[in-house]
């Protein structure tokens, strides 16, 4: 066994070790917070709203409460609510929100102890919030105030750490996004659609950038022209045919601009950094929070769409293999009942992550040998992105994981069905991957027999993992729970929804059908390679038609990106 591999796989066994340990207080610093405000779950995404209130601890220091005398200071406050609406009321911002809006008018609330938080709405039943103001009550100072999209969008808001803590930070970042690019540059070829395609991926960096800065206007077009050049590429990788055969010899290796054992290396260290960095200094998201709330359920007999519990009333809109992934964690970890450290939604991101590591190490291998796979397996490791979903400990990497294994089973139909099943029955975007994988390398003669069988394979995983489920549910609650909730949401993290598109929304979830469509029916290349772009392709066109997105994503389609860019012969990179 080469001694990169032998790096490699004990750089795993160490990852799943540790990952075993997590113990229960492994996140000391994880709350569901935004700004140290605990007991407010505003850090919201993935199919959740836009703010959540949690059920107050004993002493909540963001609770909202109405004064008894608006002119009368209340008894431990220096300020009355009529002191703080005046100084609300003097912000610029909040004149040109309240003339754009005439007849609003304001509340103020008593916030914690030492606070008041003056807010703005609209006339009539269906009030609209339009601006908030947060006061100091001793110094009478404006701590934060708010218009537009921010007030209802706190994650817009640019808290620090309020996705993934330390992960964020510039001397952890920024290495991390040279060490991803660096390993795969050929300064002899310098003009190689490689390199556009890892400058491509690396400028959702900049994206994050604006976004943690609560820049939002210049975050939106850096990550939507990203995606949008990335589709193209992926297109056009998957229609470029060639006669070479599907699997590559084992003697065309990878160009790397240092050995393949360097970077066995580095995974290791790699591994142990994410691994820490999730103990030490993670947060856990109500995405992470959903998934121990539904294995619980389930575990228990409860009935799952419908009925999650007031802090996260929205956590049951995935599909039922995103709660099932979570059992094995909750058996093994517990859950409090309550939305703490939630050590199994920690447990469970690393699996998820070290899981979807390997498989990139299995595939890579399986194309050109160990080199290739210690180099995707590096390139996962490595992207910045990766360890954000693992730091914010979602569910995302579980995405990944399923449509790597149908990578990873491209030339056996049965279980290329087996796997876009789960995929789609994680979150339902990869149901878009479906006809291309169902039409894998097949000529003519052989489709209809083919396509039956990835057909099996799909109903059979269904069988076993949705219908126990869905038989519990009402069919109707649930399309209105997950696939309606999340195609009528808004979010101002879009083109569509930050500008108002809705037109272009449509026609482009029209364009992303299309092609899913043509995909699986042109002529196309054969090779993983081929099949990875394609997938990727159907992937970037779904979430370029959402009107809900966010960074978490990216690493549903990275996996297959980087697959397509390695995975072609050196000349053709």
């Amino acid at each position: 066994m080469p001694s990169a591999l032998r790096r490699l796989l004990a750089a795993a066994a160490l990852a799943a070790a540790l990952a075993a340990w997590t113990p229960a207080g492994a996140a000391a610093q994880a709350t569901n917070t935004i700004g140290g405000a605990p007991g407010q779950a505003t850090n919201t995404i993935g199919g959740m709203p836009a703010t959540t209130t949690v059920a107050a601890p004993p002493a909540d220091p963001n609770a909202l409460s109405l004064p008894a005398d608006e002119d009368a200071v209340p008894p431990g406050h220096v300020r009355s609510a009529r002191q703080v609406t005046r100084i609300a009321d003097a912000l610029p911002d909040v004149r040109a929100a309240r003339r754009k809006h005439p007849g609003s008018y304001s509340t103020a609330y008593m916030k914690g102890t030492d606070r008041w938080q003056v807010s703005y709405f609209t006339p009539g039943r269906q009030r609209v919030e339009i601006a908030q103001v947060t006061i100091s009550d001793y110094t009478g100072a404006v701590l934060e105030h708010y218009t537009g999209y921010k007030v209802a969008w706190t994650m817009a808001r640019g808290y620090p750490g309020a996705f993934g803590r330390k992960v964020n930070e510039p001397w952890i970042w920024i290495p991390l996004a040279a060490l991803f690019v660096v390993p795969f540059v050929d300064p002899r070829r310098p003009l190689r659609w490689l390199h556009a395609d890892l400058l491509a991926l690396s400028a959702f960096s900049a994206s994050i950038a604006f976004f943690n800065d609560a820049k939002i206007a210049a975050a939106v077009p850096i990550a939507d022209a990203t995606m949008a050049y990335l589709l193209v590429r992926m297109v056009v990788v998957a229609l470029r045919r060639r006669d070479r055969p599907a699997k590559e010899p084992h003697g065309g290796a990878v160009r790397l601009l240092v050995p393949a054992s360097w970077l066995a290396v580095a995974v290791v260290f790699l591994v142990g950094f994410r691994v820490g960095l999730n103990v030490t200094s993670s947060n856990v998201i109500d995405v992470g929070y959903s998934g121990v709330i539904g294995a619980h359920r389930i575990v228990h007999g409860e009935r799952l769409y419908g009925h999650f519990p007031s802090d996260d009333q929205r956590g049951d809109t995935y599909g039922p293999v995103a709660y099932e992934a979570y059992i094995p964690f909750v058996a093994a970890f517990g859950w409090s009942g309550r939305w703490d450290d939630l050590p199994a939604s920690h447990a469970a991101a690393i699996a998820f992550d070290l899981i979807s590591l390997l498989l990139m190490f299995l595939i890579g291998r399986q194309v050109r040998g160990p080199d290739l796979g210690i180099a995707l397996a590096y390139a996962w490791a490595a992207y910045p992105f990766t360890i954000f979903a693992s730091n914010t400990n979602t569910n995302d990497a579980l995405v990944s994981l399923t449509v790597l294994l149908a990578i990873l089973a491209a030339a056996r139909p049965l279980w290329r069905g087996i796997a876009a099943a789960v995929a789609g029955m994680t979150k339902f975007a990869p149901l878009a991957m479906a006809p291309v994988l169902a039409t894998h390398r097949l000529p003519p003669t052989r489709r209809a027999r083919a396509v039956a069988v990835f057909a099996a394979g799909f109903a059979l995983a269904v069988a076993v993992f949705a219908v126990p489920i869905l038989a519990r549910e009402s069919l109707p609650e649930f399309w209105r729970r997950t696939i309606g909730y999340q195609s009528d949401r808004g979010s101002p993290f879009s083109i569509w929804g930050l500008y108002g598109l809705h037109a272009g929304r449509v026609a482009m979830s029209v364009a992303a059908v299309l092609l899913a469509l043509v995909l699986a029916l042109v002529p196309r290349r054969r090779d993983l390679a081929g099949l990875a772009a394609a997938c990727a392709a159907t992937l970037l066109a779904v979430e370029l038609s959402l009107d809900y997105w966010f960074y978490l994503y990216i690493v549903w389609f990275f996996p297959l990106v980087m697959i397509a860019a390695l995975c072609r012969r050196p000349q053709e990179a």
